[in-house]
């Protein structure tokens, strides 16, 4: 991870991760881990749809299609948007982990326009973790894997407790999402809000 700050640079101790023996089989959909989730919920009508898969390892795949409703300039998706499903993809690779973390911090670097209607593929992997942190890169591509890439980050995630949604979420988001008779549904919707 050359070029990136020293909050996201692993020290000496870092483990490399270890994929849970529980975590999704390659290529499987990972699914969204909250209906209202913006990155990856399929009850937001502007969000970003993001599909995820399990790769090899701990690493993950991605792909959304950009829309009208996230542009920034006109025709151009917006920064925000794209580090949102950067930010959705660096998540979701904690699932792999079996991880409730929050992000800590994400460095993102913009290398090219990304048009409306465009598919952006996104690929993240897990690159060391050590004690409670967890460090990990991905990359955006304009149409597919091997496309000229657009967007790319770096992020630190923290592992919490769901007591750390308990306490900072809204009462009747929080007490739907732990009522829910689905214990996997139940599990995800935790997962990396921050």
């Amino acid at each position: 991870m050359s070029g990136t700050s020293p909050g996201l640079q692993p020290p000496a101790d870092a483990v490399k991760p270890v994929r849970h023996p529980d975590a999704p089989a390659p290529g499987e959909l990972l699914g969204a881990h909250y209906g209202q989730c913006f990155g990856c919920g399929g009850d937001q009508p502007h969000g970003l749809h993001l599909q995820a898969r399990a790769g090899e390892g701990v690493s993950i795949t991605a792909e959304f299609t950009v829309r009208p409703a996230h542009q920034g300039a006109p025709g151009l998706a917006h920064g925000g948007v794209l580090a949102t499903a950067l930010d959705e993809t660096l998540g979701s690779l904690n699932w792999l982990l079996r991880t409730i973390a929050v992000t800590g911090r994400l460095e993102t670097d913009f290398r090219r326009p990304v048009p409306v209607d465009t598919r952006l593929h996104l690929e993240a992997e897990v690159t060391a973790v050590a004690g409670r942190k967890i460090y990990s890169t991905a990359t955006g591509r304009i149409g597919g894997p091997e496309g000229p890439v657009a967007v790319r980050a770096d992020a630190l995630f923290i592992e919490v407790g769901v007591e750390h949604f308990v306490r900072n979420g809204r009462e009747e988001e929080i007490r739907a999402a732990m009522d829910d008779p689905d214990r996997l549904r139940r599990a995800r919707a935790f997962e990396v809000n921050p």
